[in-house]
């Protein structure tokens, strides 16, 4: 398995478009990780990545019928060698990262935007037994502390950010905080919504003729945010 692992990660990095979803992973972690200072290091020792770099081919996987089974079994796999269970069915956007990477649960109905962070112990878990949408919808740019538990079909909006432990059993609009047990929403401390000419630019570059995108950043101005 190892041996086979190894020789499709060598296949694919032999495809620009694998080896540029590659450097903006690397982007995101030294971004969003003030620890992680080496390439390499990050990915050999990041379960998080791991974790996500395995959920895209078995998300492909669930997309058939004939291979639901296997992709349901080597999730679980997965799960054992990363301490991170996604199911291949949740949905994953651009620049996902989860640091500390232990005891993460993301459900099958789940689905996350882009520039999304989640830290350790975070579920992301139903409420209903019905074969529906059970899970929580996570927006661009969010923020999600230690321990949170976001259940049920949810929808947490853009730009906002959810507290450590906080249990969010109801929508929280964009720009916000949610905090406590069970979460409260406020309004989101120095936001700076559409401060675009503030965001910091990427890590990488395109070579000739350079494009800039600018990454939205996380700010804990909360201590109820505080990881």
């Amino acid at each position: 398995m190892a041996a086979a692992a190894a020789g499709a990660a060598a296949y694919g990095l032999t495809r620009p478009s694998v080896r540029a979803t590659l450097r903006e992973d690397l982007d995101t972690v030294r971004r969003r990780d003030p620890a992680a200072t080496n390439g390499l290091v990050s990915i050999v020792s990041y379960p998080g990545l791991h974790a996500i770099w395995a959920h895209r081919g078995l998300h492909k996987l669930w997309q058939n019928d004939s291979t639901k089974v296997p992709a349901r079994l080597l999730s679980q796999a997965v799960r054992t060698l990363t301490g991170v269970e996604i199911h291949p069915g949740a949905q994953i956007g651009k620049r996902f990262f989860i640091d500390h990477a232990n005891g993460v649960v993301i459900g099958e109905t789940a689905e996350i935007g882009d520039d999304v962070m989640l830290y350790h112990q975070v579920t992301l878990g139903g409420t209903s037994m019905a074969q529906t949408k059970r899970h929580p919808t996570i927006g661009n740019n969010v923020l999600v502390g230690s321990g949170a538990k976001i259940l049920g079909p949810v929808v947490v909006g853009d730009n906002s950010a959810i507290g450590a432990n906080a249990v969010v059993v109801k929508d929280v609009p964009a720009d916000s905080s949610a905090v406590g047990i069970p979460a409260k929403v406020r309004p989101k401390k120095a936001a700076r919504v559409g401060a675009e000419s503030e965001l910091p630019e990427p890590l990488t570059r395109t070579v000739g003729a350079p494009t800039y995108t600018k990454y939205p950043e996380f700010e804990l101005v909360d201590p109820a945010i505080w990881i």
